[in-house]
């Protein structure tokens, strides 16, 4: 193999390369900014419950 084929398959795998990591820091970003919302939306929606049968009966025997 000449110097120049070698040259251009070490530059197209540093551009392949290059790509990869660009779209897995991309994907990072994007997973880590989906686990801030999913962790303020369990926040948020953290309110007490009142027992279900709670108020249903009322006692009135004395």
């Amino acid at each position: 193999m000449d110097v120049a084929a070698m040259s251009v398959v070490m530059a197209n795998s540093q551009l392949r390369s290059d790509a990869s990591l660009a779209i897995m820091d991309k994907s990072m970003g994007v997973m880590e900014q989906k686990g801030q919302q999913m962790t303020e939306m369990l926040q948020q929606s953290a309110v007490p419950v009142a027992h279900p049968t709670l108020g249903n009966a009322i006692d009135i025997k004395a």
